[in-house]
């Protein structure tokens, strides 16, 4: 009876796999034909975003990153960038630049429309760089002043012309502010800015346009936005976005988890391996614009001996980067060798890569002289000077232990580092300014700067009263950042930035640590995601235009070979 059981249940089986085949046969009406599944246009996608609305309005947003995550959908500027940091075309269609670098000629696009269908034009330009620099506005007062030094002029409804006092080619930079409507906002005066209507009911230029806000017992906890038919550009295929507001990470996560959005604005440390664990949420890390140093003074008197590039090239050997981004950063980190950030059209990866090797940096110092005094001790010295100066750090738990790391480190090849902690405002408004250090753990933020311009902070000019903290002196380096500048051909910019970079690896004024990296978290439903390096958060969703929710299935002929 068994037996006869079995037969059965393998003629059934059978009579099955054959009408499965009969059926994706019928299926295909064409022979040679695959079905693909493509994206359709709808769908609604909801993100965590980890902070609070303060103002719609890009003159208002510089020091709320949430606001500048929903406005990068609402807004654009004239250019945009890359991931590579290359600028390309936006509300401008086209520009030019003089032949010797002083005048920018942009060409609004003819199809620009505001939200409302109102035309954009040279004027709602000028009208916002003139907000820009008002006193009501809220970006930084370098940015003011550059703008102050900068004649802009409308040649026509759709063409406007900047003139620089002299070349300067970083300035395309400046030119990714969003734009606002003159006809709207005309009538506020600047000091007014801050409270008008228009901050929680904004029209804008961008791929989605304002639909309304979500408000909770009198609270509002999150923005809707549509997309905009007026949209110049590829017509996005997800057709609503809500951003629901959390004040942290892990309250942003739990969301997720009761299926109340697609995705989280930024993964944290601490919820990170809870994440991983999620079967269902896709990890996107990329590079942030932020770059780790230890910058050494070199014009300190009480340190001499760190104005031998031996020494610093023996403190760079000595160090254990790897180490210290695994063991205290959570592997959020990744080892850097360069002052340009990784991914960027200026980075040159063929500069010298310092792994870590106490051995060789214990036989360099010896060989410059620096020997353990026969006396005893663990420090090395030469002629009576022992290797011993001060690090000042950032006054949190995370700097502490990568400053305590880096103390034990170089401890073991002889050199001792007294630690000293500070509030970072007070250590860069201050301690730095003042150039009253010997050395320094600090993080240099390149938010907002996608071409590289490594002048500030390396060139000797900003050496007394610039950015230049370490004092360096390099007549070579700072020509080629001279010349980089200057030049708008990207290919010899390239060429000019490589040679800085071999410069720098071979001085070593100051200790490339680290680029610290952004984790974002998105459903797997959600396709076609990409997420490039970051000069900013709201990066991330540069490609969100691409991204879709719906599919169809569509008949392609399958190529065949002749």
């Amino acid at each position: 009876m068994k037996q006869l059981r079995w037969q059965i249940l393998v003629v059934l089986v059978t009579l099955a796999i054959v009408a499965v085949l009969l059926y994706t046969q019928q299926s295909s009406p064409a022979t040679g034909n695959i079905i693909e599944q493509q994206p359709e246009q709808g769908g609604v996608f909801t993100e965590g975003l980890v902070g609070s609305l303060g103002r719609l309005n890009p003159l208002l947003d510089w020091n709320n990153s949430a606001d500048r995550d929903v406005n990068s959908l609402l807004f654009s500027g004239l250019v945009r960038f890359d991931e590579h940091g290359l600028p390309q075309a936006d509300l401008a269609e086209s520009w030019g630049v003089s032949q010797d670098g002083t005048i920018y000629n942009f060409t609004i696009r003819p199809n620009a429309l505001w939200h409302d269908g109102t035309p954009v034009t040279s004027d709602d330009v000028i009208f916002t760089i003139e907000m820009m620099i008002s006193t009501g506005s809220l970006y930084p007062q370098d940015i003011k002043d550059l703008w102050g030094r900068v004649e802009v002029a409308k040649l026509n409804e759709k063409n406007l012309k900047f003139t620089l006092p002299e070349p300067y080619v970083p300035f395309i930079d400046y030119l990714t502010f969003g734009v606002v409507p003159k006809h709207l906002l005309d009538s506020i005066p600047p000091d007014q800015m801050a409270s008008a209507e228009f901050n929680i009911d904004p029209i804008g230029t961008g791929p989605y346009k304002f639909d309304q806000l979500i408000v909770d017992n009198g609270q509002i906890t999150g923005v809707v936005l549509t997309v905009s038919q007026n949209y110049y550009n590829t017509m996005p295929f997800i057709e609503q976005v809500v951003f629901r507001y959390y004040p942290t990470s892990a309250e942003a996560f739990d969301a997720y988890q009761q299926g109340d959005v697609f995705s989280i604005s930024q993964v944290s440390r601490d919820i990170l391996q809870t994440a991983l664990e999620e079967p269902n949420l896709s990890l996107y890390t990329t590079r942030m614009p932020q770059m780790g140093f230890v910058i050494f003074n070199l014009t300190s008197p009480d340190a001499i001996f760190l104005q031998d590039p031996a020494v610093r090239r023996a403190l760079m050997l000595g160090l254990n980067r790897p180490n210290i981004i695994n063991s205290i950063m959570q592997g959020q980190a990744f080892v850097s060798d360069s002052p340009i950030l990784p991914g960027s059209w200026a980075y040159y990866d063929g500069t010298e890569h310092f792994e870590y090797d106490p051995d060789a940096a214990t036989a360099l110092l010896k060989g410059e002289g620096y020997v353990i005094p026969s006396g005893g001790g663990d420090v090395r010295a030469k002629d009576g000077i022992p290797l011993v100066f001060t690090m000042v750090h950032p006054d949190n738990a995370m700097y502490t232990q990568i400053a305590q790391a880096i103390q034990a480190q170089w401890a073991r090849i002889g050199v001792r580092v007294d630690l000293l902690a500070q509030p970072y405002d007070q250590l860069v408004l201050t301690t730095l300014a003042s150039r009253s250090f010997q050395s320094a753990l600090v993080d240099l933020n390149l938010s907002r700067s996608p071409d590289p311009d490594p002048y500030p902070f390396w060139h000797q000019a900003e050496a007394v009263g610039g950015q230049n903290y370490s004092g360096w002196d390099n007549r070579a380096a700072s020509e080629y950042l001279e010349q980089a500048r200057v030049t708008a051909d990207y290919s010899l910019r390239a060429r000019l930035y490589r040679n800085f970079q071999v410069v720098f690896a071979k001085e070593l004024p100051a200790l490339p640590l680290y680029v610290p990296v952004y984790s974002y978290g998105v459903d797997s439903q959600v396709q076609g995601v990409q997420v490039a390096p970051l000069y900013e958060p709201s990066d991330r969703l540069n490609t969100f235009s691409n991204w879709f929710l719906l599919t169809r299935r569509a008949l392609e002929a399958a190529t065949q070979s002749p």
